[in-house]
């Protein structure tokens, strides 16, 4: 999955770190980020760096990859990136595989964080202008005091069996929302509810199914939408009929083990199960 890098993402935050020559520096502009064109080419997945590309003042120290640390530019979702440089979508980056697994994973954890800085320049509570926390790596509103930390939306990834059939159910979403890739049941826990009543909820709301035997698999950050993913494994309980909601997804539909050629790259919690429930038939 998209976190499964080698050497591992530092995220303790730095108040005291410097930039240094080769660091990465992330032009965030809402879902997309700065990336060089070549020779008249469509981009290639190269970051700015300091000391060639940007100057070292007003950058923010967002995380490390190994010896490499990474830096937002200045006004978070406001600065133009370099000459040379352009703003492309983290998702075609993705699609058309333009770089290695732990560059999309700095780019998924910086549009995250550039996302939050850009949209908390200014205080929730009394509308004065923030600035950065002293050792944590939190906003703070110098006027009434409030520290605001970046938000995680806890979300769950659920693959759907049934065993009898020996199927498991494959979605797609509604045309024009995202890419027209197989994906599974997926949605945001809402507030007051636990995780497995969101997977209740979900599955019914989307398949018009209900489920018995949940049971959780494995987590992964998800950058592009300040998500915190949960997979969990459920079975179909009582009638298997599907009653796709329409507005919500394109396709919805039993398959089974031929049926499911997974995602174009193994970047997702999602894709991984889909292809571990494919190649094993189980959920574990």
């Amino acid at each position: 999955m998209i976190q499964d890098i080698s050497p591992r993402l530092l995220n303790e935050y730095r108040p005291s770190a410097v930039p240094q020559p080769g660091d990465g520096v992330l032009f965030v502009r809402g879902q997309e980020v700065a990336v060089r064109r070549v020779g008249g080419e469509e981009p290639s997945f190269a970051l700015p760096v300091v000391g060639r590309d940007v100057a070292v003042e007003g950058l923010t120290y967002l995380f490390s990859v190994g010896d490499v640390a990474f830096w937002l530019a200045p006004d978070a979702g406001l600065a133009e990136p370099p000459q040379g440089y352009e703003l492309v979508h983290n998702r075609v980056l993705r699609m058309e595989k333009r770089g290695p697994r732990e560059l999309m994973y700095v780019v998924y954890t910086a549009v995250h964080l550039g996302g939050w800085y850009a949209s908390h320049r200014f205080c929730g509570a009394c509308g004065a202008p923030t600035r950065h926390h002293d050792s944590l790596r939190a906003l703070v509103c110098p006027a009434c005091g409030t520290v605001t930390f970046p938000r995680l939306n806890p979300a769950v990834i659920v693959c759907v069996q049934d065993p009898v059939r020996n199927k498991i159910v494959l979605t797609r979403y509604a045309a024009g929302r995202y890419a027209p890739i197989d994906a599974l049941v997926a949605g945001f826990v809402e507030i007051g509810e636990t995780i497995e009543d969101c997977v209740r909820r979900e599955v019914r709301e989307e398949l018009g199914l209900e489920v018995k035997n949940i049971t959780y698999y494995k987590s992964q950050p998800w950058g592009v939408a300040g998500d915190i993913l949960s997979g969990y494994w459920c079975e179909v309980d009582g009638d298997p009929t599907l009653h796709m909601d329409a507005s919500e997804l394109g396709r919805a539909v039993w398959a089974g083990p031929d049926e499911i050629p997974g995602q174009p790259d193994d970047l997702s919690l999602t894709n991984e199960m889909m292809c571990l429930w494919r190649d094993t038939h189980r959920c574990s």
